[in-house]
C-alpha cells in the first residue's frame, strides 16, 4: 500500500471526476489526504473523506498566497497553470469546527510564500509579517488540536526556520516540509525540528542551486513521505497530463534509484511515516 500524502481532489481541477480517481486509488491500494488552501477547499476536503470509510483524510488550513486577491501564474515546464487567488482572512473558529471532523489528520499546507513579493522594501516587510502572523495563529490551531502540520514554504525557507527557532512554544513537534525545495542545509534543520520532509514530482525537474539527488540521499528513510501535490507537478512520463495519486509510484521508483534501495522496503517505511505522522 502507498500512501500520497499531499493531494489536492478537492481542487477544480477534479470537480467532474474525483470519485472515478478516488475510486481507481483504492482499488490499487492508495490512500490519499485531499489537502486544504482556504476554507473553501478545506471544507470541500472535508466533505469528501467523509464519503469514504478509510483511505481518504483532510487537511485544513490557509495558503499565505490567499492573503492577497490575484491572478497567479505557475510556469511548471511544459505547463503554465494559472488561477486565481480571492483573499481570505483566517477564522480561528471556522477552521477549528472544521476540524471537529475526525477525517481530518493535519492543520495545513500553511507556512511563507515569498514567490509573488512586492517590489519595494515597505511593502515587503509589510507582506512577510502579515504571513508570519497568518502563520502563528495556525500553528496555534494545530496546538490546540494537537494535530501535525504540513508546512509549505517557497523561496522563504530561512525566514520560516528563523520563526519556527523563536516560537519553539508554538513549533509543532510533528510536521511535514510538504514538496521541499532548497539546500540541503536548510533540509537538516528541519531534521533538526523532527520533521518529515515530503518529496513529489518536482524532484524530476532542474532548478538552480537545488541538488534533489542529494536531499533524497541525505535524508533518512524514516522521514520521508511520498506525495504527488496533484494535479500540479506530474512526474515523467506523463508531464503533459494532470496529475494523480496514480502516479505516485514513479516518485517511489525515482527515490527507489537515489537511494539504492528496494522498493519494498520505501513503500513499507513511507507508509508507516505517513501512518504514525498522520494517526492513520
Amino acid at each position: 500500500m502507498l500512501i500520497d500524502t499531499h493531494t489536492h481532489l478537492n481542487f477544480n481541477a477534479f470537480k467532474n471526476d474525483f470519485d472515478e480517481v478516488i475510486k481507481s486509488c483504492l482499488d490499487n491500494e492508495i490512500w490519499l489526504i485531499n489537502v486544504g488552501s482556504q476554507y473553501r477547499t478545506s471544507k470541500r476536503a472535508v466533505e469528501i473523506a467523509e464519503r469514504y470509510e478509510k483511505g481518504v483524510y483532510a487537511a485544513i488550513g490557509l495558503h499565505p498566497i490567499h492573503l492577497e486577491t490575484k491572478l497567479v501564474k505557475i510556469k511548471l515546464d511544459p505547463e503554465e497553470i494559472k488561477f486565481g487567488t480571492k483573499e481570505e482572512e483566517f477564522d480561528y473558529g471556522k477552521y477549528k469546527a472544521l476540524a471537529n471532523s475526525k477525517k481530518v489528520v493535519a492543520i495545513g499546507e500553511i507556512g511563507l510564500d515569498y514567490y509573488w513579493k512586492p517590489k519595494t522594501k515597505r511593502k515587503l516587510e509589510l507582506f512577510k509579517q502579515k504571513q508570519k502572523e497568518l502563520l502563528l495563529k495556525q500553528l496555534s490551531l494545530a496546538k490546540e488540536l494537537n494535530l501535525p502540520v504540513i508546512f509549505h514554504c517557497r523561496m522563504g525557507h530561512k525566514d520560516l526556520i528563523e520563526f519556527l527557532k523563536e516560537k519553539r512554544g508554538i513549533r509543532p513537534q510533528k510536521a511535514v516540509a510538504h514538496g521541499f525545495v532548497g539546500t540541503w542545509e536548510e533540509l537538516r534543520e528541519y531534521l533538526n525540528f523532527g520533521f518529515y520532509i515530503g518529496f513529489n514530482g518536482i524532484i524530476f525537474k532542474k532548478i538552480e542551486g537545488i541538488n534533489f539527488e542529494e536531499n533524497i540521499k541525505n535524508t533518512p528513510l524514516d522521514k520521508i513521505l511520498l506525495e504527488t501535490d496533484c494535479p500540479y507537478l506530474t512526474p515523467p512520463p506523463f508531464e503533459d497530463r494532470r496529475n494523480s495519486p496514480l502516479n505516485l509510484k514513479y516518485i517511489a521508483e525515482k527515490i527507489v534509484e537515489i537511494k539504492g534501495i528496494k522498493l519494498e522496503e520505501l513503500i513499507q517505511t513511507t507508509t508507516n511515516n505517513a501512518k504514525n505522522l498522520f494517526k492513520l
